[in-house]
């Protein structure tokens, strides 16, 4: 599914403005436009088969993983997995209980390693693809899916292959013990986060998981007292339409997506220590914003009427806006500009002069998604290497110092396809409206033009005009609607 970030509750934003907008977009026949996006697969050279020698090297390896001798047996343990529905590559799969007065949290991982071998045909591949990119009509997966799918997903009720990770935490949330080896596992339930909500709201939880609001709730406190920069956007979305087409659409991030995600961040954080303790391996890291970017938005937000007390932190800032209003709205986009830099650091003799990651507030590595990113099942082995006190392996070693560029470059891929999608949808639902009138809200403003946000359909695009200012509501007049370029533009309206 292609997805871009919008502000949390931008369909409350500004669902006041809509008064003076044209209504629902007018149906829209399948055969008018083409209903695939091959011409974004096109345009972008995306893969779509695999070579043949990598995929014989995965039927092999299917038939016989590599399962090194003392593996744990773990397949008493209870874990389940929690993914959108539908979702068939299972990386993780969970169990959280008590522990005296604290907690402890297994989370098992898929081990991509006992299936890929370094220096094959497969093991090629991957690193050329670097993550499994996401597009509305099916994805190009980072693994053959007879392996993402399949022999590698944690599939409920099949015995599995995984790294495990077990952290014991204390009443408050913080970790007080670490480990992680490799076992074999088995999910007892697959759950999706919209049953999981549900079932939390009327105490039915499944047993695995009935303690993740506590725990999720505990884990957003220390992420706010880190300093931790979330901005906890919702998701605008490309979903089939039911006349064989496709439409956007706005999906606010449920609760228990930010609790699960915690889970996720917690063992990442775990990793990126054990790490560092060793002198080796990879984090994810973003820069903490510089005094002047901070005293920029703080700026901002006051022309915005958005009240900043002068000792406030951007992450307690942020946390404590009402995401309902528009200036919030407008403040939150804003905040982007607090996580410029994003990248991966390497490193193999001793820790990195900069480590930290501003959005977490800490130092953090990938290890929880190696079905759908490459980088993962390096860093994994590293902490593996790690915790069991043993050296780190060559192949993983001699792969470390071309990481950043790969995944740099992978990442650069993923958001330039996934803006592709948005930006076709964007122009198929306004095509053939030009000159209509929209109510909208300003995300940003510039010198003569901006970006404006509208509801129906939630579309955010550019605007020409003056005066345009952030958290504003105005009306804007499509001028541009060309599903050939995928443009979108609107000009302000009297």
């Amino acid at each position: 599914m292609a997805t871009a970030r919008v502000p949390r509750g931008g369909t409350d934003a500004v669902v006041a403005a809509r008064s003076g907008g044209a209504g629902p977009p007018r149906p829209r026949r399948a055969a008018e436009f083409p209903c695939d996006f091959s011409t974004v697969r096109a345009d972008f050279g995306l893969p779509a088969e695999f070579p043949t020698a990598a995929l014989g090297e995965v039927e092999q390896t299917v038939a016989s993983p590599v399962l090194e001798v003392g593996r744990e047996d773990a397949t008493d343990l209870p874990l389940v997995t929690v993914d959108p529905l539908g979702a068939k590559d299972l990386d993780q799969a969970v169990l959280l209980t008590r522990r005296g007065r604290g907690f402890r949290v297994d989370y098992a991982i898929a081990d991509v390693a006992a299936f890929v071998r370094p220096g094959g045909a497969l093991d090629a591949e991957v690193r050329r693809r670097g993550q499994t990119l996401y597009l509305p009509d099916g994805n190009v997966p980072l693994h053959p899916t007879l392996l993402s799918e399949g022999a590698a997903s944690l599939l409920p009720d099949q015995v599995r292959p995984a790294v495990l990770w077990t952290m014991d935490l204390d009443a408050d949330g913080s970790p007080v013990r670490t480990r992680v080896r490799r076992a074999v596992v088995r999910s007892v339930a697959q759950l999706d986060y919209e049953t999981v909500q549900r079932s939390l709201r009327a105490g039915t939880a499944h047993p695995s998981i009935e303690l993740l609001p506590r725990i999720g709730r505990l884990r957003r406190e220390h992420a706010v007292r880190r300093g931790a920069i979330e901005l906890g956007l919702p998701e605008q979305q490309v979903e089939p339409d039911e006349a064989g087409g496709w439409r956007v659409s706005l999906r606010p991030r449920l609760v228990v997506e930010e609790w699960n995600a915690e889970i996720s961040l917690l063992t990442g954080m775990c990793a990126a220590e054990l790490m560092l303790e060793a002198g080796v391996g990879i984090l994810r890291t973003v820069p903490d914003p510089e005094p002047p970017t901070v005293a920029a938005l703080r700026r901002s937000a006051e022309r915005l009427g958005v009240v900043w007390p002068e000792d406030l932190p951007p992450a307690e800032a942020l946390a404590g806006l009402d995401p309902v209003r528009p200036e919030a709205l407008a403040v939150h986009v804003a905040a982007t500009r607090l996580l410029r830099g994003a990248g991966y650091t390497a490193f193999d003799s001793g820790p990195p002069s900069k480590s930290r990651h501003a959005g977490i507030g800490a130092s953090y590595a990938h290890v929880t998604a190696p079905l759908r990113r490459l980088v993962d099942r390096y860093a994994t082995e590293v902490c593996l290497a790690a915790a069991e006190g043993s050296e780190v392996p060559e192949w993983v070693r001699q792969a470390l110092p071309a990481l950043p560029s790969a995944m740099g470059s992978s990442d650069r891929v993923a958001a330039q396809v996934e803006r592709a999608c948005l930006a076709q949808a964007q122009a198929w639902a306004l095509a053939g409206r030009a000159g209509t009138v929209f109510s909208a809200t300003v995300l940003r403003a510039g010198a003569g033009d901006g970006e404006v946000f509208i509801p129906e359909p939630p579309v955010i695009a550019r605007c020409e005009g003056e005066d345009l200012t952030g958290g504003r509501r105005i009306r804007v007049r499509l001028t541009r609607a060309d599903p050939r370029t995928r443009e979108v533009s609107f000009t302000r309206a009297p």
